[in-house]
């Protein structure tokens, strides 16, 4: 594998509670959406983009995910995406580890080591239950993100009906701000992000690498530090994208292609 080649981690390992009883004996990344796991949607397009070192966190029914996404699949996707590199898949067990998830921030901060055994300290974030199918990870947007010396660029889409006041909005320099600029508007975080690892570290962020003790911390707070610092950029995406959050939601992107 390419040590130079984007890393990134997919997040799939909440418990899913507003899409019970979907998710009572399926977790939420397995959930079919037009015809693939719903997680298999961003795993694809973050190797399309050239990601070639990939972790998946897990808790809630977390074997159920690291069968699914065994070397036979992997290697099904590998030949459908015309992929010759190798590449790794690794999983950060949560539930395994601690008895369940640790939250945005603690799971990223458990990863680390996985994302990052001492090469390189950029990387790709995304949830494993947001259907974004034409974002494009490309190496060039995180080469450009760790050449900037910012902590965190985030991509904003415009705020869904369930989430009307959205969470950050973007200065005319491109930056990141907590609240929105006059006649500017807030817009909502798609979950998909660049990091630098430094954010996820002292004096950011408390939590000791590779969270041994499995502290559950969200990741909001010390993103509105570092927005406050001027340390992290934002762009608006306005491809496709839903938060799949409720069945309603799920059954809508199914039938917009039945």
């Amino acid at each position: 594998m390419n040590p130079a080649a984007p890393r990134a981690l997919i997040l799939a390992a909440g418990r899913g509670e507003r899409m019970r009883p979907l998710t009572d004996t399926c977790p939420k990344p397995l959930l079919p959406v037009r015809g693939k796991p719903l997680m298999q949607w961003t795993l694809e397009a973050l190797l399309r983009g050239g990601v070639r070192r990939l972790v998946v966190n897990t808790a809630w029914l977390g074997d159920q995910v690291e069968h699914h996404f065994g070397p036979q699949r992997l290697s099904d996707v590998r030949k459908q995406l015309s992929i010759k590199e190798q590449f790794e898949l690794h999983f950060s067990g949560e539930g395994h580890d601690f008895g369940g998830a640790l939250e945005t921030a603690g799971g990223i901060a458990r990863a680390l080591p996985l994302l990052a055994p001492g090469a390189g300290d950029v990387f790709w974030v995304a949830a494993g239950d947001v259907f974004a199918p034409g974002f494009d990870f490309a190496a060039d947007a995180a080469r450009r993100f760790a050449s900037s010396g910012r902590l965190a660029k985030l991509w904003l889409v415009p705020n869904p009906p369930h989430h009307p006041a959205g969470d950050f909005a973007i200065g005319a320099d491109g930056l990141a701000l907590n609240e929105a600029p006059p006649g500017g508007e807030r817009l909502t975080f798609s979950t998909i992000a660049l990091y630098r690892r430094a954010l996820f570290e002292p004096p950011w962020c408390d939590i000791p690498p590779g969270n041994p003790r499995g502290v559950a911390a969200p990741l909001a707070p010390l993103l509105r530090r570092a927005i406050a610092a001027g340390q992290v950029d934002a762009e608006r995406y306005l491809g496709p994208w839903t938060d799949v959050g409720t069945p309603e939601r799920l059954a809508a992107l199914n039938v917009a292609v039945s």
